[in-house]
């Protein structure tokens, strides 16, 4: 029994069903993101609000059995608030430090009589801190304590979110309906071509749209020319006039020998050539582009089509990446008419995809940030603590041998705290004109680099400078350095140079070190977050760079030495030159 064939839903149906379909998926995925992005605000608001509620309550626990209390013991109470005020049950201040906005001070909680601690902030009576109240006796009378401490970025995060709300659920609806309106106009072309393929031969029978247009073009290039004949002019030029005006790719018509038979304008266009005469042999029609030529005479040898493929090519307009099909034309008896070649354009769908995939990472990383940052901060207080304590009795043995732990742990904190937060927070550049050549040897003088001897090599005529932020630049160029000293000192060899060059791709700053070199298995992981190629570091110094260099426009890239170590390019377009 013959099992019958289903016939697909064919291109135009499945665009009309996936296309609203992945934008439904894209506006759920970007809400449930932003209401993510809300709650873990609102539990650091939570979080920040219970802080300034324990501080309120230690503070008021001293200020209840204070002989005295002044401006100043207040705040020597909590050396870090803004504000704190000694107020009596009607929200008179009895004590206070610092400004206040309004003269009740008790406003924020509003008035509601309590007893125990509270913590209130960021709202409208406090646009740039958090408050905490605590209750308190002293002597007869009943008062309250308050404490305002600093939270700018809280507040300023929440004024984002609230921006940001009104920006993207809006925009998530709009799009939505844009799409839905717009997607016939979108296939449009492809609706014509396929109607003008029904008129020429009728409906398709159990085969998809596109295999059922591939056919029609086999037919209609078939029933051009006998097979040993020449095409006829007035042929080519017919096919030219009913393929240019449907098709938005690119599209190359062979003769079973290799010559050009036809080369459509926006094909033209891709590959940034002159649309080649008629019989134009393929070798000089793609002279410029000898990697497509290769592929392509490779299938002219095979005979048969080929999977898609993809291919890099250089033109005028920049480099792109191409996507190529290659389909055989036959004749009714199975014998090559010809070759049909597809290809269009991937170059901002593949930077798109890039693009995302970076953002995604960013984003996953950006929710750690804020929870793995509060947990170094309390370490880093816990160390100091300890080592207050030990400062204060110097008589204690080992005393010296227990500061210098605690500082190299406390300083190691630092750095970790300082490297994760520069790549978790989004930065802000400020653009201005920047001197590689003196940024280079300003950061091969840091003391940081353990005394090494940086040798900066380049021309002193060099004209290096281009435009972007200083800081951020100096920045990578310092985490560079520090992982060539790091792979010097493990391999007790010594000789890092930082090279410039300026040639027809742009600057090249190349800071090369005489290390053991990165460990293969990392090799292509090490600009991805926490991933590191051994040492004491934590991963996060070439992820830096790397996102440092990309917002200036420029790449980077890692690459062993011949003669052993590794270098790390960093190449400046010449677009981001001073001119």
């Amino acid at each position: 029994m013959t099992a019958v064939r289903r016939p697909r839903l064919g291109l135009r149906r499945e665009v009309l069903i996936l296309l609203p379909v992945s934008m439904l998926v894209l506006v759920l995925l970007s809400s449930f993101t932003l209401l993510s992005h809300r709650n873990a605000l609102q539990l650091l608001i939570a979080e920040r609000q219970t802080e300034a509620a324990k501080v309120a309550r230690r503070a008021a626990e001293v200020v209840s059995t204070a002989p005295t209390i002044t401006s100043a013991s207040l705040q020597r109470l909590v050396p870090s608030a803004d504000r704190i005020a000694l107020i009596d049950r009607d929200g008179t201040a009895v004590v206070t430090t610092g400004s206040f906005a309004t003269d009740d001070l008790l406003a924020p909680l509003g008035r509601e009589p309590f007893e125990g601690q509270a913590g209130v902030g960021p709202s409208r009576d406090l646009p740039d801190a958090v408050a905490g109240f605590a209750s308190l006796k002293r002597g007869p009378r009943s008062l309250y304590l308050r404490v305002d401490l600093p939270a700018h970025e809280l507040a300023r995060q929440r004024r984002g979110l609230r921006t940001l709300s009104w920006v993207v659920l809006p925009v998530n609806f709009l799009l939505a309906v844009l799409v839905l309106l717009f997607l016939r106009h979108f296939l449009a072309p492809f609706e014509t071509l396929l109607a003008q393929a029904k008129r020429m031969v009728g409906e398709p029978q159990h085969e998809d749209e596109i295999s059922f247009l591939i056919s029609t073009f086999e037919r209609a290039v078939a029933s051009m020319a006998q097979p040993d004949e020449p095409e006829p002019e007035a042929e080519i030029q017919a096919l030219q006039r009913a393929l240019a005006p449907s098709l938005e790719s690119g599209l190359l018509l062979l003769d079973r020998e290799g010559a050009v038979l036809a080369l459509n304008p926006v094909g033209a266009s891709l590959l940034g050539v002159a649309e080649p005469a008629p019989r134009t042999p393929l070798s000089e029609a793609l002279s410029a582009h000898q990697e497509l030529l290769r592929i392509l005479q490779e299938a002219l040898a095979a005979g048969r089509g080929n999977q898609r493929q993809e291919v890099s090519i250089r033109t005028p307009a920049g480099d792109r990446t191409l996507g190529l099909s290659f389909h055989g034309l036959r004749r009714d008896d199975g014998s090559v008419r010809g070759f049909l070649v597809l290809f269009v354009d991937l170059t901002e769908a593949r930077r798109a995809a890039e693009e995302e995939r970076l953002a995604e990472s960013l984003a996953q990383l950006a929710e750690l940030a804020a929870g793995l940052a509060h947990e170094l901060r309390n370490s880093l207080a816990t160390l100091r603590g300890y080592l207050t304590l030990i400062e204060r009795s110097p008589d204690e043995e080992s005393i010296t041998d227990y500061l210098d732990e605690i500082r190299r742990e406390s300083d190691h904190l630092a750095r970790v705290l300082e490297d994760f937060l520069a790549f978790a927070r989004p930065e802000t550049t400020r653009i201005q004109e920047v001197d590689l050549l003196r940024l280079a040897r300003r950061a091969a003088a840091d003391p940081a680099l353990e005394g090494k001897k940086v040798e900066v090599i380049a021309d002193s005529r060099l004209d290096a400078r281009i435009r972007g932020d200083e800081q951020l630049l100096e920045r990578g160029l310092r985490n560079l350095l520090r992982n060539a000293v790091e792979a010097e000192r493990l391999a007790e060899a010594d000789g890092i140079e930082v090279h410039l060059e300026r040639n027809e791709d742009g600057i090249e700053v190349t800071v090369a070190d005489r290390g053991a070199g990165v460990p293969e298995e990392v090799r292509d992981r090490l600009f991805q977050p926490f991933v590191t190629g051994g040492g004491e570091g934590v991963g996060l110094g070439l992820s830096l760079t790397h996102r440092i260099v990309t917002l200036h426009g420029g790449k980077l890239r890692l690459e062993a030495r011949p003669e052993g170590g590794t270098r790390a390019v960093l190449l400046f377009p010449p677009d981001t030159f001073v001119t």
